[in-house]
């Protein structure tokens, strides 16, 4: 991405968010029916807790 014109940024990240947001639906519906190891059904929102709380940590410290 070289170009600077916020028109143009814009329509190359809608696209891209467009894209991820395809691959999400396409993977949810391709693990839809797979067995999840015990204790890992809630890992997603752990880990994106923990992520939260360990960047409010290293905010404090700066």
């Amino acid at each position: 991405m070289t170009t600077q014109d916020p028109k143009e940024l814009l329509k190359k990240k809608h696209e891209m968010d467009e894209q991820k947001r395809q691959f999400t639906n396409f993977a949810r519906s391709v693990s839809e029916h797979g067995e999840v190891e015990a204790g890992q059904e809630f890992s997603n929102d752990r880990l994106s807790d923990d992520q939260n709380r360990m960047k409010s940590v290293e905010n404090r410290q700066d």
